[in-house]
Formats: C-alpha cells, sequence, structure tokens
C-alpha cells in the first residue's frame, strides 16, 4: 500500500551543484553547507576525506502517526569517490509500514451494536467493533516497500552530468524510473546554472482490483495493474553573492498521466436532512495533473555557524497550491559536534474536487475524493539534529528527532445535519526519529 506520510509531494526541487572550492576556508564551509541543504539524500551525511575513496552512509528512520500509521525504514548508500571526481552512488531502502489511515468515510452519527469485518487493502480480512458515532472510520493495512536507487556523476571542466535510475517494489504499487541533469559553471564559478529530467513508469495493482470510481465499489474497472506515467523538468541557478552567502532558485515542472485516484479510498453519502451516512462511493481522481514549483533558497555563514532558509511555492491544475517556509541553523558546538534546530511550516488549500461528503439526491459529480491530504491543511514542524564524533572514531553520527502537528477543517462547510456538529479533523500528532551514521574510508 502506498502510503504518504505528510503533505503531498511534487517533483523533487533540486537546486544547482555548490561552486566549486575557494582558497576562503569561508567558502570551503559555505561550499558543504550549500550541499547540506539542497541535498535529497540521508541525513547529516558526512563528507569524505581528502584520502577517502569510498563514502558510506547508513540511516534509521522511525515515524510514528498518533493512533494511526507507523513507519520504520533503515537505509544504506555507499558512494565510490574516482581521482578523475566521478561519483557512482547506489542506494538501498526498506520501508515496513503498518497502522491505519482514514478511509474517507464520515462517522456513521448512529449508535451502533453491529460487529462489521471488512477485506483490508493488505488482503486481510478484519473484524471490526461497533464504532462510536462520531469517530472517523479507518482501514488498517501493512506492507513492505524495497527501492533500489543508483546515479553516477561526471566532472567535465565546467560541467557536470548526473544520470540516475530508480526501481522499487511493494505489494500494490512498482516504480520504475530513471533522470539525467547538467549543472555548468559560469561567471568564473561564481555560479551554477542547472537542467534536468526525469521519467517514471509506475504500475498500480489494488488488492482485489480496481473499482470503478463513484460507485459501490462492487464492480471492477480491471483486475489487471494500471498504468501511471510521470515526465518531470527541471531548471535552476545558484550564485555566490559573497564570501558568507550562497542562494539558489529552482523551478520544477511534472506531468502525471495514467490511474491516479487512491484505490482504497471512499466518501460518504449523507442524508439532506439528517447528515447520517446512508452509504458510500469509491473514490475518482482526473487522469492527468500537472504539476509546477518554484524554490528559493539561502545559505548564509556566520563566524562559525550556518544559517539555512527557504520558501517553496507550490501550485497544479487541480487548484490545490502550496506555500512552505522551512529555517534550519547549524551552531558548532565545538570537538566536530554541532546542534541544528528545524522550523518548518507549511500550507496548502484543497482540491477543486474536494468533497468532505456527498449528499443524496444531488448530482454525483465527474470526480470527487474525500481524501484530506488534498484538502485544505496546515502542518508545523519543530525538531533538531545533533551531529558528533564518537570518541575519536572515524565517521560522524547524527540523531534527529522532529515533532510534527497536521492541522485541517473540523467543521466544514459541505456538510450537513448531525455532521455539522462533529469535530471531523482532529490534529494529528506525528513524531519522527532519524539515527544516521556516515564515514569515509
Amino acid at each position: 500500500m502506498r502510503m504518504q506520510l505528510t503533505s503531498p509531494p511534487t517533483s523533487p526541487p533540486a537546486l544547482p551543484a555548490d561552486p566549486p572550492p575557494r582558497p576562503s576556508s569561508i567558502r570551503r564551509k559555505l561550499s558543504a553547507a550549500a550541499c547540506i541543504l539542497i541535498a535529497s539524500g540521508l541525513p547529516a551525511a558526512a563528507r569524505a576525506g581528502a584520502g577517502a575513496t569510498t563514502q558510506l552512509d547508513t540511516s534509521l528512520l522511525l515515524y510514528g502517526e498518533q493512533a494511526r500509521a507507523k513507519v520504520t525504514e533503515p537505509v544504506v548508500r555507499i558512494t565510490r569517490l574516482y581521482s578523475s571526481g566521478q561519483r557512482l552512488s547506489a542506494q538501498l531502502a526498506l520501508d515496513v509500514i503498518s497502522g491505519a489511515s482514514p478511509s474517507g468515510a464520515l462517522p456513521s452519527g448512529v449508535i451502533s451494536t453491529e460487529v462489521q469485518t471488512r477485506t483490508t487493502p493488505s488482503g486481510n480480512v478484519e473484524t471490526i467493533p461497533p464504532p462510536a458515532p462520531d469517530q472517523i472510520p479507518t482501514t488498517t493495512f501493512k506492507d513492505t516497500r524495497v527501492a533500489f536507487d543508483a546515479d553516477w556523476t561526471r566532472p567535465l571542466g565546467r560541467f557536470t552530468t548526473t544520470l540516475g535510475g530508480h526501481v522499487s517494489h511493494e505489494k500494490d504499487y512498482q516504480s520504475l524510473g530513471g533522470n539525467a541533469k547538467l549543472s555548468i559553471d559560469v561567471m568564473h564559478r561564481l555560479a551554477t546554472i542547472t537542467i534536468g529530467g526525469g521519467y517514471n513508469h509506475d504500475q498500480v495493482d489494488p488488492v482485489g482490483g480496481t473499482p470503478v470510481g463513484l460507485t459501490d465499489g462492487s464492480t471492477l474497472l480491471t483486475s489487471d495493474p494500471s498504468k501511471k506515467e510521470v515526465s518531470s523538468a527541471l531548471v535552476g541557478i545558484s550564485r555566490v553573492l559573497t564570501r558568507r552567502w550562497l542562494v539558489g532558485v529552482a523551478a520544477t515542472r511534472a506531468w502525471e498521466r495514467g490511474y491516479l485516484t487512491e484505490p482504497y479510498k471512499v466518501l460518504s453519502l449523507l442524508d439532506p436532512t439528517s447528515g447520517l451516512t446512508v452509504g458510500q462511493l469509491t473514490e475518482k481522481r482526473p487522469s492527468t495533473r500537472v504539476r509546477g514549483d518554484i524554490q528559493a533558497s539561502s545559505v548564509y555563514h556566520l563566524s562559525r555557524d550556518v544559517l539555512y532558509t527557504s520558501y517553496r511555492y507550490y501550485r497544479d491544475d487541480w487548484s490545490l497550491k502550496s506555500h512552505t517556509i522551512d529555517t534550519k541553523y547549524r551552531h558548532e558546538l565545538g570537538g566536530q559536534a554541532y546542534l541544528e534546530p528545524h522550523l518548518r511550516y507549511y500550507t496548502q488549500s484543497a482540491a477543486d474536487f474536494y468533497h468532505t461528503a456527498l449528499i443524496q439526491g444531488e448530482a454525483i459529480p465527474d470526480y470527487a475524493t474525500a481524501d484530506y491530504r488534498v484538502g485544505h491543511l496546515q502542518t508545523g514542524t519543530v525538531g533538531a539534529t545533533l551531529g558528533f564524533h564518537l570518541f575519536g572514531s572515524p565517521g560522524e553520527w547524527s540523531l534527529r528527532g522532529e515533532y510534527v502537528g497536521q492541522f485541517g477543517e473540523s467543521h466544514p462547510n459541505d456538510v450537513t445535519g448531525v455532521q455539522q456538529d462533529f469535530n471531523l479533523f482532529h490534529p494529528l500528532n506525528i513524531a519522527t526519529f532519524v539515527a544516521a551514521y556516515s564515514v569515509g574510508f
């Protein structure tokens, strides 16, 4: 089962490669800081020493939502560094996912003593105790995802090329893709321009088959896997403004087509007067989606510490828009240790076909979903990373802990009757912990 842990993802906002080292000590630290800021790999990855030819990065992520999903993710990445400046990397990740997720349905609004049975997205049959009248229905699941990524980087004068590939597999979703990127140093290596693109060919294969959208789910659209294709492009520039200050701007565009519906999500049908649930329909989303975002980033090196800030604006043709503000402050503690507090704020509008529920007797729209992840949403993140060397041993350790609070519309306007009295979006508390170790040899 695919699972989205936070806000809806977009194409990775990859920024250009940082400029080459300068004689200035501050400039070298600034360049390294930029790599940390724009990296999409393991957290707090340490750089290999000057004589090292191999870099090993490992991490363990523990993710937990209050009374909902839990994820354990170990990751191993190994990078081979060559004297010519070429770099070959491979990464293996394993996600063990379990717990519960809202089905999209609303509370029944009535007191029931009936015990129910149902088939979960994992293919298991479960017995469900009678829910409380105001309880939001959830669906339990359990799945394992294995992902392998590899990339090769080759510098050639002012040019740097990167080629990468990706493959992942889980019970009901498979993904295969590739990407390429070209970076060009200009302005005496004070600026770097990057262009790139990627393509993913995915297959969605829900347990029990793919249901027809906006029906009771008893009729299957197909029992074969459904295709999903994603093409993406990026362009960006980074610029060294002063000995201490590096800025970057990057824009990405992604085109999705194929089966984009979440096959396990449903919407409730409400009685127009009482607001009681009288049935439910499977959701249905458009078969195309165009995403776009632009991100501006800044790295400023103070006398010892480093300040990272970024702002990202996102929109798509589903009318979903979002804003993200992210700040990190790396404080050097001495003795090759540092503390990096982190603050992040995210807010998004709803997709134009998002409905908390549908009203019985009214016309069924062409597309509809009650998935809160494409509704009105806000998240706030606070956390910190501690990096250190243990008793003079080689390599760097890091520990990161974060709390994420997620908030939505507790009393939306598109419900009626008894549903107006219920809290339909209780704040979701999320905790993450990452332990990482990086060493060069």
